[in-house]
């Protein structure tokens, strides 16, 4: 740009930065503001849906997740896991998942959309303690000789099996809860929505 005497070079540079500016204003105005839409992490632990990544998650394996402010466990269990599962049947309080602590897509032997995959609310239904997961079986477990394997609650002793359901004659009244949940391929779930199940 060029000044000759027609043209007031101050007014036209002044121009220039004005508008320039302005629009670094507008673009640090606007971020802000299009941040402000997505989810806070406030308002995802207030019971946002989560997304979960278990591609690496292996045979015999646990990972806990936040939904809600509460641990959720998602495990994949083995075959043997899975065997264990019917054979106790008449040591169980409610083995058919009979009251409602999960969506009907759960009301099943597994308590699960997937038969190897449990995911269920980590909070014991007495007083709301975390149990702590036995997988060892038998007397390595601490728990009895022919634990199969599960859950236990160190404040008051209620014990859970692999399916998160509670055993007779515990202070537990209910079976673990199993949240609302999809699948959005083979190695991803969505905690807390359950629009395609």
């Amino acid at each position: 740009m060029s000044c000759d005497d027609t043209v007031d070079c101050g007014r036209r540079r002044l121009l220039v930065a004005t508008a320039a500016a302005g629009g670094v204003a507008g673009v640090a105005v606007a971020v802000p503001f299009v941040a402000s839409m997505l989810p806070s992490e406030r308002a995802k632990a207030a019971g946002a849906p989560v997304e979960v990544d278990i591609s690496k998650l292996g045979p015999g394996q646990m990972m806990t997740v936040e939904w809600r402010g509460k641990p959720v466990w998602i495990i994949n269990r083995t075959k043997e896991q899975l065997d264990s599962l019917p054979k106790i049947d008449d040591q169980l309080a409610d083995p058919k998942s009979d009251k409602n602590m999960q969506p009907e897509y759960a009301k099943n032997e597994t308590r699960s959309i997937k038969p190897e995959i449990l995911v269920a609310v980590g909070i014991c239904t007495h007083l709301g303690c975390s149990p702590t997961e036995k997988f060892k079986t038998g007397a390595d477990s601490g728990i009895a000789p022919d634990w199969p394997g599960g859950f236990f609650c160190p404040c008051h002793g209620s014990t859970f099996d692999l399916a998160g359901r509670v055993y007779k004659s515990k202070p537990a009244p209910d079976n673990l809860e199993i949240p609302p949940h999809m699948y959005l391929g083979d190695a991803k779930i969505v905690i807390g929505e359950d629009k395609k199940a």
